[in-house]
């Protein structure tokens, strides 16, 4: 590792941001150095408004990874760097407005019951089950279940903040079940090693991209005909505990957001809140006159 990239690290750190936030970042970083074939404090400020020219109209790439490259590299100029470029405050990544996918609560059923190995199956059913992200789910620890209390400690989730949120019994029964097969002291979904020994000694979680791809094996085999990702099972968590009548304050505090808007999207995908609506709007125009 160069120095230069250990200082950007060390002032990611100091910032706080998470540890998926600091390989975002560094990522970008690296991509940009690539693109030009030379060290990132080399670069210019032209040739950085260049590559973005060339990521919005030759690559095209998605307004959220356009989003995530302009932070990493705006982070590395102006505070590894120390320099405040005004070709960084051209960029503006237009924002999406759309719509999460949502499974029915038979769907999910469908899909989780399309996956063979225990760890994926029990960490994917925790993930719907608890409304987690996927990096919340891989690195639960022994200690954030809270049997007692039923609930799950979400640590330094999203924006470094903890949360709890409830912890069904199937979900503890599921967890308990799979814990006794690897009986690691911390992780509750380790890195799983080739000589099966207990308990599991493994120093790190189960990775990210073998969860994701476990995901997308099962929604083939399910029939299942929506494009979902494991994101999908928290917006899908969501929805359901909203079609459930639960309150809308209650879900923000579940799943840690810090606007209320931001979980009242949810608003828009639930079936019930259209049956609802219609049949007042039915009730309005009962007597109206055509």
């Amino acid at each position: 590792m160069t120095a230069l990239r250990q200082r950007m690290i060390e002032d990611l750190q100091l910032r706080g941001l998470s540890t998926m936030t600091q390989t975002c970042y560094v990522r970008a970083v690296r991509q940009l150095a690539e693109h030009y074939g030379k060290p990132p404090d080399q670069i210019s400020e032209e040739e950085v408004r260049q590559y973005f020219l060339y990521l919005r109209m030759v690559k095209q790439v998605a307004p959220n990874s356009l989003g995530v490259a302009l932070a990493g590299i705006k982070f590395f100029y102006e505070h590894t760097l120390k320099r405040g470029w005004p070709a960084l405050e051209l960029v503006r990544p237009s924002r999406a407005r759309k719509l999460p996918v949502v499974l029915s609560i038979a769907e999910v059923h469908q899909i989780l019951g399309c996956i063979r190995e225990p760890r994926y199956r029990v960490c994917l059913s925790t993930i719907y089950a608890c409304g987690l992200r996927l990096g919340e789910g891989v690195h639960l620890q022994v200690r954030d279940i809270d049997s007692k209390q039923m609930v799950v400690h979400v640590r330094q989730g999203k924006g470094a903040k903890d949360r709890y949120a409830p912890l069904p019994q199937r979900i503890l029964a599921m967890l308990r079940q799979f814990w006794s097969t690897h009986q690691h002291p911390k992780w509750l979904f380790p890195h799983p090693t080739t000589d099966g020994a207990l308990p599991c000694t493994t120093d790190k979680p189960m990775c990210v991209t073998g969860v994701q791809c476990c995901f997308k094996a099962a929604l083939r085999a399910s029939g299942v005909q929506k494009e979902a990702s494991v994101h999908t099972l928290r917006h899908s968590y969501a929805t359901h505990l909203l079609e459930a009548g639960m309150d809308l304050r209650v879900i923000q505090a579940y799943l840690g957001h810090s606007s209320p808007q931001t979980t009242a999207i949810y608003t828009h995908l639930t079936r019930a809140t259209d049956e609802r609506a219609a049949e007042t709007v039915n009730r309005l125009l009962g007597d109206l006159a055509w």
